[in-house]
């Protein structure tokens, strides 16, 4: 038996996260289904999630084709949240009207809320449906916090000198590695406090122009 590939188990772990809010929604007297391989497919071919590199270009360019969601808490999406985001805790997710021309990208602390909700979405018909990889732990330490190569090479600078741009466009700042520990890994600074976010204007039901305008401290 041949050993899975990375996007294969985040499909199939996709699809079993997926399956207990398919079941709740059967017992609402909602029966709904999945076409497994074309969702399993879509996860392969990497179609159902955008990059945190890639979200924190759309929202400096000022990109309004698409709407955020954060899943989580509202006390949770208090202390920070992507700016730009709306939030919409999970178990209200059955209540907001999607527009069905509307992109949305869902997002929580790692990855599990929000496959569950694009599952439940995608058994609800919507395609236009995407997560962010790695939920706000990737854009900590994707956009936010990001970390200086050990030993870079030229590609690599150029590369962390444009990733210290957007920290700081959002907010953030850049980490430094310490030196090696006793393993002989490098070890990576704590992140700094969490960047203030000014609350995004009130929902309207359908994505609205966004403003280029610098976002946190």
């Amino acid at each position: 038996m041949r050993t899975l590939t990375l996007n294969e188990r985040l499909a199939l772990l996709a699809v079993g996260l997926g399956a207990a809010a398919v079941f709740s929604d059967v017992h609402l007297g909602r029966r709904l289904t999945v076409h497994e391989k074309e969702f399993v497919t879509r996860v392969e071919r990497a179609e159902d999630h955008v990059g945190a590199a890639e979200l924190a270009a759309w929202i400096i360019e000022g990109r309004n084709d698409y709407r955020l969601l954060d899943l989580r808490a509202p006390a949770a999406y208090a202390d920070y949240h992507i700016p730009t985001a709306e939030n919409l805790p999970l178990a209200s997710l059955d209540e907001q009207e999607l527009l069905p021309t509307e992109k949305v990208v869902l997002y929580s602390d790692g990855g599990i809320h929000a496959s569950q909700a694009m599952m439940l979405l995608w058994a609800r018909g919507r395609r236009n449906v995407y997560t962010l990889l790695g939920g706000l732990d990737a854009w900590k330490d994707e956009v936010l916090f990001p970390v200086a190569p050990a030993s870079p090479t030229a590609a690599d600078q150029a590369a962390f000198e444009r990733s210290i741009h957007v920290a700081r466009f959002f907010g953030g700042q850049p980490r430094a590695a310490a030196p090696a520990g006793a393993s002989g890994e490098l070890l990576v600074l704590a992140a700094p406090e969490m960047p203030k976010v000014a609350p995004p204007p009130p929902a309207t039901g359908a994505a609205t122009p966004r403003r280029k305008k610098k976002e946190g401290c």
